[in-house]
């Protein structure tokens, strides 16, 4: 029986279309399992940043690892998970056990000999909040004898400023949640760490101000556990997908995240 050869190339094509469609569920079904093993992406937040969770007047959550956490769990076809811990540092921690599968952290050089980071989101500046009738003014007023420096447990602050200010005291504070608690009491005469934690924190102090400059930046990216390197292709094309689809600048909206600027390679 003869065969035409337009019957032989239309053959050919469906096998090319039924071995794509076959071949495309496996390879999403694959990088769910590497970024989400447990059938659930698992993702880790801490409350009180718009970096990575806040809550709204209407009681809904917001923020950059709550909300890309989100869509990235939709993207693979994976329930979600959000567990809670008091800081960032914890979470990394976690995520070095294997314990947590995604967060939005800084990708300091730290932190990555703990766990494994995409390309940059976007890049925060950082700064320092004093409360209302401060006599420090700017950031030169800041290293003296006597001045507390308060800046989160395990966080890039406390890491970084002691080189910065040899004369300032750092008091490190179990979260940020209780940095007011420590204003009231005179243990902290400022608080350090990104300017989007420092807004909302500044939010619920009355006359509270934020220094101008900076004294550096994060460069906020996706953590993930080591030994899922071969998600890191994915990873950086859904963070390219969300930037460029104005996804990004919307959840950045939603969370009231301020101080954010554009991410640029590393």
């Amino acid at each position: 029986m003869r065969t035409s050869s337009g019957h032989l190339a239309r053959s050919a094509l469906l096998a090319v279309t039924i071995i794509s469609l076959l071949g495309a569920p496996a390879h999403a079904d694959g990088e769910a399992k590497l970024l989400a093993p447990t059938g659930t992406l698992r993702v880790g937040i801490y409350p009180g940043s718009p970096t990575s969770m806040v809550t709204d007047a209407a009681g809904t959550s917001h923020g950059l690892a709550y909300d890309l956490g989100g869509k990235l769990a939709k993207r693979l076809g994976v329930p979600i998970d959000y567990v809670r811990f008091q800081r960032v540092a914890d979470i990394v921690t976690a995520i070095h056990d294997g314990q947590v599968d995604f967060t939005v952290t800084n990708a300091t050089p730290a932190r990555a000999n703990e766990v494994s980071f995409s390309q940059p989101v976007l890049a925060i500046e950082l700064g320092f909040l004093v409360p209302a009738n401060s006599p420090i003014g700017t950031v030169e007023d800041i290293d003296k004898t006597g001045v507390k420096i308060g800046v989160t447990k395990g966080s890039t602050s406390e890491r970084t400023l002691p080189a910065k200010f040899k004369n300032a005291t750092i008091v490190a504070a179990e979260s940020v949640k209780v940095a007011i608690a420590m204003f009231g009491r005179g243990e902290i005469d400022l608080y350090a760490t990104n300017k989007p934690t420092l807004f909302e924190l500044s939010d619920q102090m009355p006359g509270a101000k934020i220094l101008d400059g900076n004294w550096g930046a994060e460069h906020m990216a996706i953590a993930i556990p080591k030994g899922r390197e071969e998600a890191l292709p994915l990873l950086n094309r859904f963070v390219t997908d969300e930037q460029s689809s104005g996804a990004l600048d919307t959840i950045q909206q939603q969370a009231g995240l301020r101080g954010a600027t554009k991410a640029t390679r590393q």
